[in-house]
């Protein structure tokens, strides 16, 4: 066979002349491509490392300042006001600056050269300092809240307590504040000045990478696919262009080429997250997992109907074509080969205990195939899923959309990879999906690779008309190649109990999914408010409904405006959000007194979002300040009752067109319907919502059936009504479409 012969490089044979080398051809040349590749991304890499070196300077801007520094001399004028002349003084005698000529040439280089990186140097300070400033996000400049963060966290629980509970947690904060805290804060501060982050490498180690639970439902999260349009039904095509897509994204990084998501087109967002997006798996351990990365990967790990497949992604130094991926994808689906024994389930290992599955690695998979077969998972560019059901949402049909969102949350627990950074799904229908490993990133970063793959293959690669992808295969490929396993039956005992672990999770996740048709974002900007706050107020009201009480809320904001920053808690449930609910609940109040309660609540929470993105938030500095305790040793009743406060109602907005691949208003049918995640709380809610354009939102609302205090549809329909119900206080036409 020709892949037989392409696996060895070259052959010897001792005969009575000697040595008689015969070497391949074939093999050489794809090491020959193979080597330019390597070193046509090494150069580029060089090249911009240079270029963002001595930003915001460059080449041109140096070849200006040293043509200004000759052309002035030229004209008998010294703006060096002598140092050239100083320069050449202290140039040594000889070779190469033989001629008085060439003696002030080289310094008046050197001259330019120490001008010009004096510039980058002040620019690049200027440019920091007004990076630092904040100030433009906050309508009232200059208006800062002289409260400690301890004192901010106490007026963010204020309303959720008793007159009895609030005085022990005062004492307490005060307690904090006199004794624990200035010795804590000084260690921080330590942290801060050579740490690029204070907060990211241990939010990264202690609230994903140690934790012991299973990762499926508890940490990965999903994204759907466009949910409105459909590009084709042929499966092995739609996941041909994705993938074709997905890897050109790849090269883009690699080349530096991917622009930074600007905050109001002005300010660049840290991009740092997206270094990880591709050849990176959560390896486990018994004590905590790392995150194994490589700077490059050549393959996919491919899961179809229990068997694993290693797909190569090129061609020589050629990237596959989609219609090469297409017919790579086609023949495993038509590969009619049973599992091995105990191959079906394997992925069932990611899925339950971190321990059990670290200690089954070690035990069953560190020699031999079962290393080989799961280092090519592992080393894989990322996880593909082809599942043998389909799903997709239809709008009359509004279980589809929640039936689509678990099976992308957890599948049948072992048709995923949830160690990858992400494993990509594809429905026999064609219909995609992700389901993301967490600790890597956070979801807007995988966001904009999902934007880049759905605009790509709608609007750039494209579709014959029967579905197929664009060209024509290269039959001489070789086929994928199946992995083996020699998987024993104590491994098989192993993988039958995380699969059990994992499926009793799946199936307590009650998720309900649906689009909310009435309005989006254009009725509620003409309500004159933020449409983030609009949904959270709404949310409030709509959990006071569903449970009759209030509860610490979660909403996550990005603090990417520092560099390597992730998330900060906007605790969303504040005071002024329960004064409204309040008033809307008695129905005693006129509409003028309830806008005035709501505008007040809207507004407090964009202050709050705005602290949280600008680094002014309470949790992670409350949570780093509990890290330096436990390493001291030091006790503190503050911090640990804060850190072990239930998150009953944990939100997220997904953010939605980073870049603008296609025109919104002209497709307006091409929208995503965003992802979801699993309840933090055993009683509480997970709610994850898209404002998907001007006249819908998407909702993911998960609850556990265990909880008798929970329904997640119950919890939907109240969102729908708290909806109706707030923007009927403005009486705002409902807009056209």
């Amino acid at each position: 066979m020709a892949e037989a012969h392409q696996a060895v490089a070259f052959q010897f044979t001792v005969t009575p002349e000697g040595v008689d080398f015969q070497l391949s051809r074939e093999v050489l040349k794809h090491i020959y491509l193979s080597v330019i590749r390597s070193w046509k991304k090494r150069l580029i890499r060089i090249k911009n490392g240079i270029l963002r070196g001595v930003y915001p300077g460059s080449p041109t801007s140096w070849l200006v300042v040293v043509m200004a520094t000759a052309g002035s001399s030229y004209y008998n004028v010294d703006i060096s006001m002598g140092l050239v002349y100083y320069i050449q003084r202290w140039l040594p005698e000889g070779r190469p600056y033989r001629t008085p000529y060439t003696r002030t040439l080289f310094s008046m280089a050197i001259f330019s050269t120490g001008v010009w990186m004096m510039g980058i140097f002040f620019f690049r300070q200027t440019l920091k300092l007004l990076l630092s400033y904040h100030g433009w996000m906050f309508e009232l400049h200059g208006q800062t809240s002289h409260l400690t963060r301890v004192w901010a966290y106490l007026e963010s629980v204020e309303h959720l307590l008793d007159d009895e509970q609030y005085y022990r947690m005062e004492t307490l904060a005060k307690e904090f504040e006199e004794k624990t805290a200035p010795r804590l804060q000084k260690y921080l501060v330590l942290k801060s000045w050579w740490a690029t982050n204070y907060v990211s490498d241990w939010w990264e180690e202690y609230v994903y990478l140690r934790g012991r639970n299973p990762i499926v439902v508890n940490s990965n999260y999903y994204v759907m696919d466009l949910v409105l349009v459909k590009n084709t039904d042929v499966q092995a095509a739609r996941l041909g262009n994705a993938v074709h897509a997905m890897i050109t994204y790849r090269r883009k990084l690699d080349r530096e080429e991917i622009k930074p998501v600007m905050a109001l087109g002005l300010v660049p967002m840290c991009s740092y997250q997206m270094e990880r997006m591709f050849n990176t798996t959560r390896i486990p351990g018994k004590d905590t997992d790392v995150l194994q990365h490589l700077p490059d990967s050549r393959h996919v790990a491919v899961y179809h109907k229990g068997r694993f497949f290693k797909v190569w992604l090129y061609e020589g130094s050629r990237l596959l074509k989609p219609r090469d991926l297409e017919m790579q994808f086609q023949r495993i689906l038509d590969d009619p080969s049973p599992p091995q024994p105990g191959e079906e389930r394997l992925a069932a290992l990611t899925a339950g205990g971190r321990v059990e599955w670290a200690q089954a690695r070690q035990a069953f998979f560190s020699s031999g195939k079962n290393k080989a077969a799961l280092d090519a998972i592992e080393r894989a560019a990322f996880f593909v899923a082809l599942d043998e059901e389909s799903h997709h949402y239809d709008p009359e049909d509004e279980a589809s959309l929640s039936l689509y969102g678990k099976a992308l949350l957890h599948g049948n627990c072992y048709n995923r990879w949830f160690d990858k950074s992400f494993t990509l799904i594809s429905f026999k229908n064609g219909q995609l999906g992700l389901n993301t490993e967490h600790a890597w990133a956070d979801a807007p970063i995988i966001g904009h690779l999902w934007e880049f793959v759905l605009g790509t293959d709608s609007f750039h690669l494209g579709y014959t008309e029967t579905g197929h992808c664009l060209g024509k295969p290269n039959p001489v490929l070789p086929p994928p190649q199946r992995l083996q396993w020699d998987i024993p039956k104590q491994c098989q005992a192993v993988i039958e109990s995380s699969y059990q672990v994992a499926k009793a999770l799946a199936d307590d996740v009650e998720l309900y999914c649906f689009q909310f048709l009435p309005f989006g974002k254009g009725l509620i900007k003409k309500c004159r408010t933020s449409p983030d706050a609009f949904v959270q107020i709404a949310l409030q009201l709509a959990h006071f409904r569903d449970r009759g009480k209030f509860c610490l809320t979660y909403e996550a904001s990005m603090t990417r405006m520092f560099r390597e920053g992730r998330t900060e808690t906007v605790r969303s449930c504040t005071r002024e959000s329960t004064a409204f609910v309040q008033a809307m609940v008695q129905g005693r109040h006129l509409n003028e007194d309830l806008q005035r309660l709501f505008r007040k609540a809207a507004e407090k929470h964009q202050n709050m979002y705005r602290l949280a993105m600008t680094g002014a938030g309470i949790d992670r500095h409350l949570f780093c300040l509990y890290v330096v305790s436990k390493y001291l040793g030091v006790e503190s009743p503050f911090l640990a009752e804060v850190l072990s406060e239930p998150w009953r109602l944990s939100t997220s907005q997904i953010a939605q067109f980073q870049i603008r691949m296609f025109d919104p208003n002209k497709y307006p049918k091409h929208l995503g319907a965003g992802g979801g995640f699993g309840p933090v709380a055993d009683d509480g809610y997970g709610v994850s919502y898209m404002i998907a354009g001007e006249n819908t939102i998407f909702f993911h609302v998960s609850s556990k059936f265990s909880s008798s205090e929970t329904n997640a549809q119950r919890f939907g329909n109240q969102i729908r009504q708290a909806l109706l119900d707030i923007a009927n206080l403005f009486q705002v036409p409902k807009a056209d479409g």
